[in-house]
């Protein structure tokens, strides 16, 4: 199964995976030896679609008598192009992909109200779990409310039974993921919001496993950063110190034609400050979309300035891709391919001197928590990557250890181990 996009993707594509090996589909070493493919794809900007018709010219080079599927998001934006190539054998659209739960090749539509996301197992050490799916937000560049439709949200109940279904295979890290954690609960009855999740998990976990694993929130809007947002996680024994923020632009004026007026760039500064004030020490990430139609220098300005000002560790730069049946598609004003790459880079540039600095600052610390990724790499709680000064074969995905910051190693720190287990 190839996976394309995001961590919701992958999700679901380990869901499909377990549920087709209950089918008495027996995963290929390699393409080539596959009788069926299934890719789940991804629309979120042209270049992921691009990617998708390579991905498929490629596959069906190497296994040119397998059948191939494609779903997902580029399957439900752009059904009957694709099942118009040659290299495609059917097309699950992304408002049908639960039914590859109950069918390795669902032709025709089932009734899948009593289908429903589950995993048990990960393809990673860190597993994610999606808490909700689908948005309403309306943004004027975005594609994923015409291919996800409407918010839904798991039960409180569900999810956890999830994670702790993972605890007891031994995974001890787990992603808490949405396409938008800010519509989470809003269908539920009683309504509630992530940070009600968020206080559930840890009331219901916490006593047997604090200390012993930990939840990651994956992104959060700005609109979720309030006064009890702070004190849920400044209080939390089980929350990673590590957020990652849907900041797109700090200019109002841009902001507002993105049709996300809904928060203000100040309020971000005031909640980073209250959790400075609160946290010694905490990762911070952030999406940022350069070049939208109308940015003109003082907008881009805005968004360098609050840059500077935000102690990022990291962040994830793109540039404004038109998609089809959006707003901003038609929107005037349109930046030049190179003024969007020179905004691109100039704001890269500065994130890699911060996150130098993030570094630096992570080499002070006596000692770090890592989930290992392989035998010679872990993850940290403050998400940086670390490498073993002298990996041991006994080390393997999943393992925990203690290790002390030695050295900065590019864009990860080099760490020595000081014991297993945490």
């Amino acid at each position: 199964m190839a996976t394309m996009g995001c961590r919701v993707n992958q999700y679901e594509s380990q869901a499909i995976s377990e549920a087709l090996q209950r089918h008495g589909l027996v995963q290929a070493e390699d393409p080539g030896s596959a009788g069926n493919i299934y890719i789940n794809s991804c629309a979120v900007t042209s270049r992921a679609v691009r990617d998708l018709k390579k991905t498929l010219r490629r596959l069906h080079a190497q296994a040119p008598d397998a059948r191939i599927v494609v779903t997902g998001c580029a399957a439900q934006a752009f059904e009957k192009e694709l099942q118009d190539l040659k290299e495609v054998d059917l097309v699950v659209p992304q408002s049908r992909k639960i039914n590859l739960l109950a069918s390795p090749f669902p032709e025709t539509a089932l009734d899948s109200r009593d289908l429903d996301w589950c995993i048990s197992s990960y393809f990673r050490a860190r597993p994610v779990v999606k808490v909700q799916d689908g948005c309403a937000r309306g943004c004027t560049y975005c594609i994923v409310p015409r291919t996800r439709g409407a918010p839904r949200s798991r039960t409180p109940g569900a999810i956890l039974q999830e994670i702790r279904r993972l605890l007891g295979r031994g995974y001890r890290e787990t992603v808490l993921c949405g396409i938008n954690l800010s519509q989470y609960g809003q269908d539920l009855n009683p309504r509630m919001d992530f940070w009600d999740l968020a206080a559930f998990l840890e009331h219901n976990l916490a006593p047997e496993w604090r200390d012993r694993m930990r939840l990651r929130i994956s992104s959060l809007d700005p609109s979720q950063l309030h006064t009890r947002a702070l004190e849920i996680i400044s209080q939390s024994r089980m929350l990673c110190p590590h957020l990652h923020l849907a900041l797109q632009s700090a200019s109002p004026r841009i902001l507002s034609r993105m049709g996300r007026s809904h928060y203000h760039p100040s309020e971000v500064d005031a909640f980073v400050k209250g959790l400075e004030s609160t946290l010694p020490l905490f990762a911070l990430g952030a999406d940022v979309l350069v070049g939208f139609p109308g940015e003109e220098e003082a907008d881009f300005r805005a968004t360098v300035d609050m840059i500077h000002f935000l102690p990022l560790s990291y962040a994830h730069v793109f540039t404004f891709s038109p998609r089809p049946g959006t707003a901003a598609a038609g929107f005037q004003g349109r930046i030049s391919e190179r003024e969007k790459n020179r905004r691109s880079a100039r704001i890269k540039e500065i994130l890699q001197q911060k996150r130098n600095r993030f570094a630096g600052r992570l080499l002070k610390v006596n000692s770090l928590h890592l989930i290992m990724e392989n035998s010679f790499k872990g993850m940290s709680q403050y998400y940086m990557e670390c490498l073993i000064k002298e990996p041991s074969g006994e080390l393997r995905p999943g393992d925990q250890v203690t290790a002390a910051p030695i050295n900065i190693q590019g864009s990860k720190l080099l760490v020595e181990v000081l014991a297993r287990c945490w």
